[in-house]
């Protein structure tokens, strides 16, 4: 018998001890795991998309939570520890879907406009900057406040929450905000970026 046969065996028999012990009726790993996924999944997917803002994004990764339980089930009790084991998963796995999307916006704000700036002149540089800033005036006060912290001043959004006595969570609601008041706003001159590149 291999050593995650074995594994498995004796967490099944702790199982079997543990229900003995509650006078709860005798299961096996396979029951218990889909008693913490009806038990759970709901809460967790609330829990990521509180971090993540997105129904797809948090349920993807709720269920990429899951299977990393499943794979350690051999390590992990389930009977004790599958709660605290998926609720730290959801978070981490929640974390680092918001940095990969800062990223992606990052390069989709910044990477674009300035290869395009190489190829226009300075008179429809110029231009294209006054329609930039007229956008960004257009944010509600604190919105416009937190974008120019975040994109101009290169703050964090632990010292930007610091800078205004707000919380983290409200700075990154407000970029969120101020992200795509920004996109829809500047929707053709990112196009126009876009169609320059090819030509």
């Amino acid at each position: 018998m291999c050593l995650r046969s074995m594994m498995l065996v004796l967490e099944q028999r702790l199982i079997a001890k543990s229900a003995f012990k509650n006078k709860l009726p005798v299961t096996t790993v396979e029951e218990v795991y889909q008693r913490c996924f009806y038990e759970y999944f709901e809460k967790l997917y609330a829990y990521a998309f509180t971090i993540v803002k997105d129904n797809a994004e948090a349920k993807d990764i709720v269920q990429a939570a899951y299977i990393k339980l499943w794979e350690k089930r051999t390590e992990v009790n389930l009977l004790v520890s599958a709660r605290s084991y998926l609720y730290t998963a959801v978070y981490h796995l929640a974390l680092n879907t918001v940095r990969n999307r800062k990223i992606r916006e990052g390069h989709h704000l910044h990477l674009v406009p300035k290869i395009q700036l190489e190829k226009i002149s300075s008179a429809e540089e110029k231009e294209i900057r006054l329609r930039i800033e007229q956008v960004i005036s257009e944010l509600p006060p604190r919105c416009r406040e937190v974008f120019l912290k975040s994109r101009f001043e290169g703050k964090r959004y632990a010292e930007i929450a610091s800078d205004l006595a707000i919380s983290v969570k409200t700075v990154e609601v407000q970029m969120g905000k101020a992200l795509k008041f920004l996109r829809e706003k500047l929707a053709d001159l990112l196009l126009v970026c876009i169609i320059n590149l090819f030509t």
